[in-house]
């Protein structure tokens, strides 16, 4: 009795929480029906056809009403104990006696929100609003229709311009082309065709979770409109939700669906159309805008979309982000570029947990169970090897370019390099954030570019270096190539540039974005010298970390620069489609009154890889090329080498004085204030404000670190702050970002996240409710105890005999989770937040 009482005392507040009202107030009426105020006849249940025997006593535990009074959704309760699930049929008979269409199963823990005309219960973290219900009352989706729907090559053209084949030009093959450039025509490829009729076949048999593993380049974002525009058009879907992982791809998104969709359908960005996103049928949103503080529980029910989209799922469900992805409860298709089987020839039990490699996989691991590709097979698949043979992509020419530091092999966690130290020569591992600090020297840096210069593949009709793009340890790592970029550009080129060869392209320079469009559109920082009315851009390389990374499309990229150790394979494949896109390289020139036309197609890209990349990730490479650079000692033939400080670790100063005071809880009023000063200095800064309202939390947070922490007068940091909030765990500097801007109302202390990362795990493993408490035990356990931790991974479980948190039997009690709850801690759950 006590675990009913529980049960229904948690189910209370969620119905309020979600708008459903028990008593009239401002609002409206009441509109939630107990029990015994709802009682069954067998004869109103017998209308139906169905068996009443074990019904015993013919209530509903919860009738909910809609606007007019007449029952909505029956809510079928259970005591704690008991599985939801359990109530299912029972719940069904009801739902029928009262002719209502959506059922909530609940035991106060774990909820299943049932439409009968969709399928099957799915899990919710929170119950659907009466206004969300509304979107979905008149939305009765039909598998039939959506397979019967038969796609052709013009289905997205036909949006664009219903009356294109009119056209005179149309039956004309020399005007065509003219036609379709001027309405900027799409035509679906045959392989984008297959994707859909794979998905509408994944449908007829009743799956409603897809994904598509297509090749960087293979245009997966016109198959992804096509998708929306068959399931708006056959009725199986009112709205969806387009996810991205980046803000450039959000704009790029939405940008494309309206240019493709925007005559019958209507795209929005969320967080530009926060008041009015319900008027269109395509919202696009980043996924980290929802995930932080976990917005999307405020922001939507989990009924608000009839189909989620996430763009590069491997990265955009990863971590806690797919309990944004599992939160809602329609169809889900996921779109990829990264294969299962992208580690060639490396075996996945020598991976270690510190491999950046073994996590990667178990993320894309991931990815195909929550797609419904638990072998590994996805509903389509087309590869760069396809795009290739099928003449749609291009293969790269790799170039093995390796200084003497480079040559060093790359161990599991970094690279191991013989270094001389006071006690002699010792192995020493580099991480990425050491790279530029400690060993990539000036003399280093312009072999690079040196070798990037006199190598890269030329425009085929200027003959200048082709454009490229280069990617950099960090950002000052990106400043100085930049530099030595452009100086060497003007002693080979002299005249032909004014320090606009290479431009840097990292989060911290002002108008970045607007610099990867003109990059893309051939005019940044204007038109070439080299020919005459030659449309290319004056700027040949853009120099950047991470961006122009995931979903930039150049295509006339000739050559890309690894100038730094790639450790994700996402990241490595990624970049490496960059240059995959095919192009035609044309000019129209003048000659005696006729306008003569130079085509060239593009046929290869150059991948400079100067830190063995794809060895470590594709092992016995066979390299195209093989450069000879010089050595870092000579200082390479391209002029004064641009050294920069070598990192000394000096003594430190002598002790002069030594006090002690003891603090009381309160703490030091200056460290109460220190909160409330931070506020008042970020608010004020125009960088932090213009980029915070651009959605560039990346930029901020390294503007912050750079230009604002640990300087004199205040030297904040995020300890600091930590106290000064009175907080019990550790702050990310995002957090603090978003609470000084009021996107978080306070933050949440050490117990609060851990209720939110269990409710995360249960959203994603969906457990009988018999593991509930045994699961939230454990989980927060080993999330807060380092000992617990130490006990699964070395395996001494004997130890669970004496520790005060976690005995010998509740270990066991867990079952199949005791392997998956350490796995998910390890990849997705920062253990550092809780300390």
């Amino acid at each position: 009795m006590q675990k009913e009482a529980k049960a229904r005392i948690k189910i209370n507040n969620l119905l309020q929480a979600s708008s459903w009202r028990f008593f009239d107030d401002k609002n409206g009426t009441a509109n939630i029906v107990l029990e015994n105020n709802v009682k069954l006849t067998k004869s109103a249940v017998d209308e139906f056809g169905n068996d009443f025997d074990k019904t015993k006593d013919g209530f509903i535990d919860f009738l909910l009403l809609d606007e007019k009074g007449f029952p909505y959704v029956v809510l079928e309760a259970k005591s704690e104990d008991k599985d939801p699930l359990n109530g299912k049929e029972q719940a069904r008979r009801y739902a029928q006696s009262q002719n209502v269409r959506f059922i909530i199963l609940s035991n106060g823990n774990i909820h299943y929100f049932w439409d009968l005309e969709r399928g099957n219960p799915s899990i919710i973290t929170v119950f659907p609003t009466p206004e969300s219900l509304k979107h979905i009352e008149s939305f009765k989706p039909n598998s039939k229709k959506l397979n019967g729907e038969k796609l052709t090559p013009n289905f997205i053209a036909l949006t664009q311009n219903p009356v294109y084949q009119k056209d005179p030009r149309w039956i004309d093959e020399k005007q065509k082309s003219e036609l379709i450039r001027e309405y900027d025509l799409k035509f679906l490829r045959p392989y984008q065709l297959k994707a859909i009729e794979a998905l509408q076949g994944w449908a007829q048999n009743g799956k409603d979770r897809y994904l598509f593993e297509m090749a960087t380049g293979t245009g997966k974002t016109l198959t992804c409109a096509a998708v929306i525009k068959l399931f708006l058009k056959t009725g199986n879907a009112k709205r969806i939700l387009f996810l991205v992982d980046r803000i450039e791809l959000e704009d790029q998104a939405a940008k494309n669906f309206k240019k493709w969709l925007s005559k019958d359908y209507t795209t929005v960005i969320y967080k530009e159309n926060r008041d009015d996103w319900r008027k269109a049928e395509i919202v696009v949103s980043t996924i980290q805008s929802l995930s932080s503080g976990n917005k999307y529980q405020k922001l939507f029910t989990p009924t608000d979309f009839d189909l989620i989209i996430s763009d590069e799922a491997h990265r955009s469900i990863g971590g806690n982000s797919r309990a944004v992805f599992e939160y809602f409860v329609g169809y889900k298709l996921g779109l990829t570029a990264t294969p299962r089987n992208y580690l060639k020839g490396i075996d996945p039990a020598k991976l270690n947990e510190k491999d950046p490699r073994a996590w990667e996989r178990r993320q894309l691991l991931d990815t195909y169970t929550t797609f419904g590709c638990e072998n590994g097979e996805p509903t389509f698949r087309y590869s760069l090897l396809d795009g290739v043979k099928d003449g749609f992509l291009v293969n790269p020419v790799v170039a093995d370019a390796r200084t003497e530091i480079t040559t060093q092999l790359l161990s599991d966690e970094g690279y191991s390099l013989i270094i001389d130290t006071e006690e002699g020569k010792e192995e020493q591992t580099f991480y990425q954030t050491d790279f530029e600090r400690k060993f990539f020297s000036g003399k280093t840096n312009t072999i690079f570019c040196e070798t990037f210069l006199k190598n890269a593949l030329p425009d085929p009709v200027s003959g200048e270096i082709g454009k490229g793009i280069i990617y950099c340890v960090s950002q000052k790592h990106a400043t100085k190539i930049t530099q030595i970029l452009n100086q060497l550009a003007d002693k080979m080129w002299p005249g032909k540039y004014n320090s606009d060869f290479a431009v840097q392209v990292t989060s911290n320079i002002p108008d970045t974005q607007q610099f990867t469009i003109n990059f893309a559109n051939n005019n940044l920082n204007g038109y070439t010298k080299w020919l005459g009315g030659y449309k290319s851009s004056k700027t040949r390389v853009c120099v950047t970390v991470g961006m122009m990374t995931t979903g930039y499309d150049c295509q006339d990229i000739l050559n890309l620069g690894l100038m730094r150790p790639i450790f994700s394979p996402t990241d490595f494949i990624q970049i490496k489609g960059r240059g995959t896109r095919k192009f035609n390289f044309s000019f129209e020139n003048l000659e005696d009154g006729e306008v003569e036309e130079t085509r060239t197609e593009k046929d290869k890209f150059k991948l400079f890889d100067f830190f063995a990349n794809c060895e470590y990730f594709e092992e016995k490479f066979n390299y195209d090329e093989v450069l000879k650079v010089p050595k870092v000692g000579t200082g390479g033939t391209g002029g004064e080498s641009i050294d920069i400080d070598e990192v000394v670790i000096g003594t430190p100063d002598p002790l002069k004085t030594f006090n002690e005071k003891a603090i009381g809880v309160e703490g030091m009023k200056v460290d109460r204030k220190l909160f409330e000063k931070f506020e008042d200095v970020l608010k004020s800064d125009s960088f932090v404000k213009e980029k915070y309202e651009q959605g560039d939390m990346q930029a901020i947070e390294e503007y912050v670190k750079t230009e604002i922490f640990d300087k004199p007068e205040d030297f904040y940091n995020l300890e600091k702050l930590r106290k000064s909030a009175k907080v019990d765990r550790r702050l990310s500097l995002r957090e603090v970002i978003d609470r000084v801007f009021g996107r978080l109302d306070k933050f949440k202390n050490k117990d609060e996240l851990l209720e939110e990362e269990f409710e995360k795990f249960i959203s994603i493993y969906k457990p009988d409710s018999k593991y509930y408490y045994p699961i939230k035990n454990f989980l927060k356990a080993y999330i807060t105890d380092n000992e617990i931790r130490e006990i699964v991974e070395s395996k001494e479980y004997g130890r669970f005999a004496t520790n005060p948190k976690v005995s010998m039997a509740d270990y066991k009690e867990l079952n199949g989770y005791r392997e998956i709850i350490p796995e998910y801690v390890k990849d997705y759950v920062s253990v550092n937040t809780f300390m």
